[in-house]
């Protein structure tokens, strides 16, 4: 086959027309050669650190999304699932991945479960490490987001990192807030990457320590203005990726839209470029191509070098997108999950107290950090409450994979004026995670969340509306269209109700993550990840 187009050479930062001959998934030949045909060729865009599992999508419906926008692999942890159901998720995700034609790459989930202060249904040691990295499947070792382990030299955590040497796979990391001593020793393990920087300084040091590091831009944390003025100087060690990406969101753009933003900013396109489609590649090995030839044929076909508006996309030649239709089949699946406890009742969710005062979550709009807060405390017969005028409402993590008195706590910023929204995405072990003004509401959104083992669901005074995700508890069997629309419609619905949060339901799915400062809440109770411990909710 035969394309032609603006051939855009990221590597050697020049454009030209020209013509491109591919066959059996690879590229023959690049010729320069006149034509009237205006568009642009360059290799496709690669997401260098995201969780699948949060698209609430399978792999193979991932795919089908994110061809539209130009993106042809993914740098992918799978340890949403593997919280869940262990190597066995690991190997769903692989194979799933395996029947449509795009570049997953999965990386062996480090910290399954994250913490010993939480309940994940599966464990995942340093031997299953071994085993997994001994996959040529497997291309990395994921996120290190026991970083306490590290910097203390946990036998388990340092098994794990010698490993991925042992192997010669790279290391990623999870180090946010981390500066000095702490992030050089961290660094000096091995570990090469962090994408959850949120401020410029904190990603220069790491930079000028040699770390590489990834631009962030998800359906919840957003550090893209914080950290893109770092690209132009830096652009050999950077990457762009999302982490979490939520249905609706996919449907609309995907690390496109980070490189038109970065463009629409006054920088180099090569070097935006080179973010997006090569540097991930080359980090982390993989067999996508570059747009060289004897490359793989994986390159896209786009308007300009602005908007990045996507024609065509082609992976081992084979075209998956053209012209607003995504030529990727829907594939069949058994659904595997890990859902075992009862329904509650009301009582559960009463927390008597006589405290003045109690220690509150403060959410913050676009971080996974959160803040605590020293807050009044509103009691009515003797149970703590939520008070709506103030915006401290009550908050729950209940465990999944067994019956246990559930975990209380307050939260600010939801915003909530009526009824409740529950989540049984709750990283990163999965528990049922809700807020509401009531703990009737509460009650009633968590049970919906039991009966269909797994969703995320909103319930006001007259109406109830679920999306249930059968999968593991946390990705629907539903096509990604199908989803993005009723992820949406209860988008909606929790703003009706008074929610702020650009994201509500992702923010809501990281106030259980106690490997992110300050404060949060497991199925154990009330946790400062700031020094790695429970704290009490009285003051």
């Amino acid at each position: 086959m035969k394309l032609q187009g603006n051939i855009v050479d990221i590597q050697n930062s020049r454009i030209y027309k020209g013509e491109i001959t591919f066959q059996d998934g690879k590229i023959l030949s690049i010729q320069e050669k006149e034509h009237n045909v205006n568009q642009y060729i360059l290799p496709g865009f690669v997401d260098a650190h995201i969780h699948i599992e949060s698209s609430m999508l399978v792999p193979s419906e991932f795919a089908r999304l994110a061809v539209k926008h130009g993106t042809v692999a993914t740098v992918s942890d799978p340890h949403e699932i593997a919280n869940v159901l262990g190597v066995e998720g690991v190997e769903f995700m692989i194979e799933n991945g395996k029947e449509v034609p795009f570049k997953f790459n999965f990386g062996a989930p480090s910290c399954v479960p994250a913490t010993t202060f939480e309940s994940a249904g599966a464990v995942i040691n340093s031997e299953a490490i071994k085993t997994l990295l001994e996959n040529s499947d497997i291309k990395y070792l994921a996120e290190m987001m026991n970083y306490p382990g590290v910097l203390f030299d946990d036998e388990e955590v340092m098994k794990k990192i010698a490993w991925a040497k042992h192997y010669n796979k790279p290391i990623d990391g999870h180090a946010p807030g981390l500066k000095g001593e702490d992030v050089t020793k961290y660094i000096s393990a091995g570990i090469s990457t962090d994408h959850e920087c949120f401020t410029y300084d904190e990603a220069l040091e790491k930079l000028e320590k040699g770390m590489k590091i990834l631009i962030r831009e998800g359906s919840a944390a957003k550090n893209f203005e914080a950290l893109i003025d770092l690209l132009p100087e830096h652009f050999e060690k950077m990457m762009f990726c999302s982490d979490d990406k939520h249905p609706d969101d996919l449907l609309l753009h995907h690390i496109n839209n980070l490189c038109a933003r970065a463009v629409a900013k006054g920088i180099d396109v090569f070097k935006v470029l080179k973010a997006a489609c090569i540097n991930p590649v080359k980090h982390y090995n993989l067999d996508v191509g570059l747009l060289q030839e004897g490359d793989f044929a994986d390159f896209i076909v786009v308007e300009d070098l602005i908007d990045f508006k996507t024609i065509q996309t082609y992976i081992n030649g084979e075209l998956v997108f053209n012209n607003e239709t995504s030529l990727i089949k829907p594939v069949g699946f058994k659904n595997l999950n890990n859902f075992n406890c009862n329904k509650k009742e009301v009582s559960d969710f009463k927390f008597e107290s006589t405290a003045k005062q109690i220690r509150v979550i403060e959410a913050l709009e676009g971080q996974l950090v959160t803040n605590e807060l020293m807050e009044e405390a509103t009691i009515q017969e003797g149970n703590l409450v939520s008070n709506t005028e103030h915006d401290i409402l009550k908050m729950t993590v209940v465990n999944r994979y067994q019956n246990q008195k559930p975990a209380i706590a307050f939260i600010k910023n939801f915003g909530l004026k009526e009824g409740a929204i529950a989540s049984s995405v709750g990283h990163d072990s999965h528990n049922i995670i809700a807020v509401g003004v009531s703990d009737e509401a509460i009650c009633e959104a968590v049970n919906l969340l039991i009966e269909h083992k797994g969703g995320i669901c909103a319930v006001s005074n007259s109406e109830e509306k679920t999306v249930p995700l059968p999968v593991a508890g946390i990705m629907s069997d539903k096509d990604g269209e199908t989803i993005g629309k009723q992820y949406a419609e209860l988008d909606a619905m929790a703003k009706r109700l008074g929610s702020s949060l650009y994201a509500p339901y992702m923010t809501l799915s990281f106030m259980a993550l106690l490997v992110i400062p300050s404060l949060k809440l497991s199925d154990k109770g009330l946790f400062n990840g700031s020094d790695f411990k429970f704290t009490p909710l009285e003051v």
